[in-house]
């Protein structure tokens, strides 16, 4: 399929196909015109892509994460400790944004005018 069509089926941009292409996280064959073209598995790919993303991964880490998860032959105990620590990077950030939201709340609270 090319680009439009994966973009059409994942809801990502050309653009931010082609980077994750950049990045090594998607791979495609090129026309002899020079167009993209990926195969069938590429739609999950990018969805596993977009997920990894979503959860606050960058893409270096999901470079690293992404062929463990894809193919379970290769999983090792590694992945499930890289993956538990950005599980607890996650978790920080959640803990740092409760801490922000009870400042405010109480700034909130302080100034409000009656």
């Amino acid at each position: 399929m090319r680009i439009g069509d994966l973009s059409a089926a994942t809801g990502a941009s050309a653009r931010s196909l082609r980077y994750y292409e950049e990045q090594g996280l998607l791979a495609s064959t090129r026309s002899g015109g020079g167009q993209r073209h990926y195969p069938a598995t590429a739609v999950e790919r990018v969805s596993l892509i977009q997920s990894l993303l979503s959860a606050g991964l960058n893409s270096a880490a999901i470079h690293d994460v992404l062929p463990c998860i894809s193919n379970e032959a290769i999983r090792t105990p590694w992945l499930a400790d890289r993956l538990t620590a950005e599980l607890d990077r996650v978790n920080k950030q959640i803990k740092d944004l409760h801490r922000t939201r009870d400042i405010l709340t109480g700034l909130v609270e302080e100034y409000r005018v009656p």
